[in-house]
C-alpha cells in the first residue's frame, strides 16, 4: 500500500476485528503490523487496519497445494 493511498473510501478495522476475521489472536495481528507485513494506521494509542490490507494479506498467504507438501498420504 503506497503512502499516497486514497483512504477516503477505506473501511478501517480494529485489531480485534482483524483477529476475529482471520481467526487468530490479537497478538498475531500486532506482530503482523509491527513487522510491516500488514499495513496499519495509528490513531492515538490504537491501530486501525484498512479492510483491503487484510484482503491483500490473505490473498498473499494462500498456500498452493500443488507443491507436493500438502495433502500427501
Amino acid at each position: 500500500m503506497s503512502t499516497e493511498a486514497n483512504f477516503s473510501k477505506a473501511r478501517f478495522l480494529t485489531v480485534a476485528e482483524v483477529a476475529e476475521l482471520m481467526r487468530v489472536s490479537k497478538m498475531t495481528v500486532y506482530r503482523l503490523v509491527h513487522s510491516g507485513e500488514m499495513p496499519a494506521v495509528r490513531f492515538g494509542r490504537s491501530y486501525r487496519v484498512p479492510e483491503n490490507a487484510v484482503e491483500q494479506y490473505l490473498k498473499g498467504a494462500v498456500v498452493d497445494s500443488s507443491d507436493g507438501h500438502a495433502g500427501t498420504g
